[in-house]
């Protein structure tokens, strides 16, 4: 098999903030790359290509998953949310409101893959506790602002969906 054959691009369709996008990719792009290159959907980061630090933290058929640890062809057929996807319009999601009401940000770098694994929680838990909120954000990596605020942020977004 020669280097050509073996990197033939594949076609894939994947939908991806409600938007259904066919490309063809190499059999090696990350999903993480296929959203920032192939679709200019660069809010989802890459922190640091081992899948620890969070920050490139999507949604893939309802569920939270590291972009990075994806290729894009095993999302062919799925349902993608990036950060983008979030805010209807000009109203952001109440999780993109409490990171901003509670200061849940600093450098801003893991910001995206916090929310997006918070939203996730609170889609599945919408009352968490505090430990709940830290197990689930056990996989996002801040440098800046030692979780404190982030869970606050988490908090109030719970609350703020509770009460509609």
């Amino acid at each position: 098999m020669t280097a050509e054959a073996e990197y033939a691009a594949v076609p894939i369709s994947v939908t991806v903030n409600g938007v259904k996008h066919d490309a063809a990719v190499e059999p090696r792009t990350l999903l993480v790359f296929f959203l920032r290159e192939h679709l200019n959907l660069t809010g989802t980061h890459v922190g640091c290509d081992t899948s620890q630090c969070g920050a490139c933290t999507v949604h893939l058929n309802g569920r939270a998953v590291k972009s990075c640890t994806i290729l894009a062809v095993q999302a062919n057929g799925a349902e993608v949310k990036t950060i983008e996807g979030l805010a209807n319009g000009d109203v952001f999601h109440p999780v993109q409101e409490g990171f901003r009401e509670k200061h849940g940000l600093q450098c801003g770098y893991c910001t995206p893959g916090m929310i997006m694994t918070a939203v996730h929680l609170l889609e599945t838990h919408p009352n968490p506790s505090d430990d709940e909120i830290k197990h689930a954000l056990e996989g996002n990596i801040c440098r800046c602002t030692g979780y404190v605020n982030i869970v606050e942020s988490v908090k109030w977004a719970a609350e703020k969906i509770r009460k509609g």
